[in-house]
Parts: C-alpha cells; structure tokens; sequence
C-alpha cells in the first residue's frame, strides 16, 4: 500500500486547477478540463484493457467491476446503485474529494474535478454510451450526484459485478501514491500543451502548496511515477 490517500489527489488537482485558472481565467478552466478528460480516459482505457486481458467483455457490468479505486477506510464514501433497467443509476451522497476541498477551503477549484471525470473514464473504457449527471453534484451545491449510464443492467448483470468484484479483489485496483502521480502528470502535460513556457510558474505554484500542506515526502511519492506508467 501507498502512503497516499484521496485527499492527496484531490489536492494537487485543486492546487493545479486554482494555479491555472487564476493565471489564465477560462483558457486555464478549459485546460484543466480537457487535462481531467486526459485522465479519465487513460483510465478507462486501462481498466477495459485489464478486462479484456481476463477475457472479460467491454461492457457496462464490466466497468463497474474493474474499478481502479476503493476508499481509504470504512464509511469514508456513501454510494450505491438507484436501479439496474431500463437504465442503470447510480449515487453518490458522501464524497472524500468533497471534504477534503471543503476542508482546506478550496472547492471553488477542486470542483472542477467533478465537471467531467465519470464521463470520460466511461469513454475510455469504450462501452459506447455516455454517463449523464442527472443531479447538480455535491461540490456544486447538490444535495447528491446521481448518474445514468446508458445502458440497462439485469439482475444476473448485476450479480455478475458482485461475483467478479469478489474474484478480483483488490487486484485491479492502483494505490493513491499511483493515482496521485496520474492526475498530476495528466494535467502538467495538458497545461504545458495548452500554455508551453507559460505553464511552469503555474505548476510550481500548485506544487508548492502542495509541499507546504504534506510535505517533501508526500510530494517525492507521486514523483516516483513516470508518464509511461499510465
């Protein structure tokens, strides 16, 4: 296990996207998002990779089961399933990027996160349908985020998650320290696409504040990781 946790991602993504949307107002908005769809696909993409490597099929059930993610501890997230047919929903009522923006005062960029990053792990994943918020998320000011996915998912569906999800186990999932190190890279390399030269002063602001919050340490962990890796 890593030292990392969620709120160490949420944090340099929020540290990331205050540098670059107070250096560059809406230009440095649309980078951060199109650095947040960057990750989310590379994502996608790696999680539909692990299921056809099980030979698993690329489809909704799949995607649910090869999560690449689990809370740090018991009760740290609230979600669920709101129905399989004729749609699948989802919720989310309690969220630790949430309070973790919350907490150090910052959401107003952490949010940021939220605009589109379910969506675009699903269009990496390439299940060819698009994940739509049907509520106002929880760092919007939503009471919850509830999703539908698209497409349908039977009881046996269903079932078929649960018992895949037991066989895997942890096995397709990536510690904080990994996650981490992804967003970071993902939205580094999108703003030094969108802004060259421009880019540096902004993410060695964001990277300051991050070492002021947890330190040397909590910062050479993500750094471990090179771009090649995800």
């Amino acid at each position: 296990m890593g030292s990392l946790k969620i709120e160490n991602q949420a944090m340099i993504f929020a540290f990331l996207s205050r540098a670059a949307i107070e250096a560059k107002g809406e230009e440095g908005r649309k980078a951060i998002q199109d650095g947040m769809n960057r990750y989310g696909r590379e994502r996608g993409a790696r999680m539909a990779a692990r299921a056809r490597a099980n030979g698993d099929p690329v489809t909704l059930w799949t995607n649910q089961a090869y999560g690449e993610w689990k809370p740090d501890y018991d009760g740290q997230m609230e979600f669920g399933t709101l129905r399989g047919e004729p749609t699948y929903q989802t919720y989310i009522a309690k969220c630790a990027w949430c309070e973790a923006w919350k907490k150090y005062d910052i959401l107003e960029y952490g949010r940021e996160y939220c605009v589109n990053v379910d969506d675009a792990v699903y269009q990496g994943f390439g299940c060819g349908a698009v994940c739509t918020p049907l509520t106002t998320a929880m760092s919007w000011g939503g009471e919850r985020c509830d999703f539908d996915w698209g497409l349908p998912l039977a009881e046996e569906e269903l079932q078929k998650i649960k018992d895949k999800k037991a066989v895997l186990g942890t096995s397709a999932m990536r510690d904080f320290d990994f996650h981490t190190a992804h967003i970071y890279n993902a939205i580094v390399e999108t703003l030094a696409d969108h802004f060259g030269e421009d880019a540096k002063p902004m993410v060695q602001r964001a990277v300051n504040d991050y070492i002021e919050l947890y330190g040397e340490d909590s910062y050479d962990a993500l750094m471990e990781f090179s771009p090649d890796e995800f």
